[in-house]
């Protein structure tokens, strides 16, 4: 999937010279948590979120920072912060020259620029005017969209089992010794672990798979230096339950 295929048409734009207070209102009334910054060619210069809202002089919220830090950041910085927490104007407070994408940017290429910039959302732009925005929401909205059950006539019994074994098999926190059991879509796993956290990788795995109605966890963990061997939390709790 594409960024044109899940962003959001109906941007909401402000410009640098909008007050922090209606930037704050638009905001609050239109339910969103950014806005893009456009001049008056329609051009992005720069993108204003709740976060920008943070650090402000009048709900007390400056930053205090102590007096060997002021030093070490120099002048510049506290009179930046100084700006970011007294600014009136849109253009003092908002991100300036913003990551972006184009309509054609692939969801992971997404995913991984949000992660490596630390941003919720992206303008997607058509040279420079912004077209769409791509948020964590709309992502949100792909994958709930996409988890909807859709028939598969191969999700037999037979099918399942190799599936699950071919998909965990990929992976070096596979099981030792895996087997795994399918009757009516109802899926058993048992082998040996090591780390307590191949039980939910192997458990998601399963539970990804085409057909599969239920994974039962019989997954037992051994610790390779002792030797000591746990059953599975399902087998135990069943084990106390008899």
């Amino acid at each position: 999937m594409r960024a044109h295929q899940i962003m959001t048409r109906s941007v909401i734009s402000v410009t640098p010279d909008t007050s922090i207070v209606e930037a704050a209102n638009i905001m609050l009334k239109r339910h969103v948590s950014g806005l893009t910054v456009v001049d008056d060619a329609g051009k992005l210069v720069g993108v204003v979120s709740e976060g920008d809202f943070i650090r402000r002089s009048e709900i007390g919220t400056g930053r205090k920072r102590g007096r060997w830090l002021r030093f070490i950041l120099g002048t510049g910085q506290s009179a930046s912060d100084f700006v970011h927490e007294h600014g009136r104007k849109v253009s003092e407070v908002m991100t300036a020259s913003p990551v972006t994408i184009t309509e054609d940017t692939a969801l992971a290429e997404i995913v991984d620029l949000m992660e490596r910039n630390n941003v919720k959302r992206l303008p997607v732009v058509r040279g420079d005017i912004v077209v769409g925005i791509v948020s964590r929401a709309n992502l949100l909205q792909a994958v709930a969209g996409l988890a909807r059950d859709v028939p598969d006539p191969t999700a037999d019994d037979d099918h399942i089992r190799s599936r699950i074994i071919d998909t965990m098999e990929k992976n070096d926190w596979c099981p030792f010794g895996l087997n795994v059991i399918v009757r009516d879509g109802i899926v058993h796993l048992s082998g040996v672990i090591t780390e307590e956290r191949a039980r939910q990788a192997a458990v998601v795995a399963a539970e990804n798979v085409e057909g599969v109605k239920k994974v039962h966890d019989h997954l037992c963990w051994v610790d390779t230096m002792s030797g000591v061997y746990l059953n599975s939390p399902e087998d135990d709790d069943l084990a106390k339950a008899s």
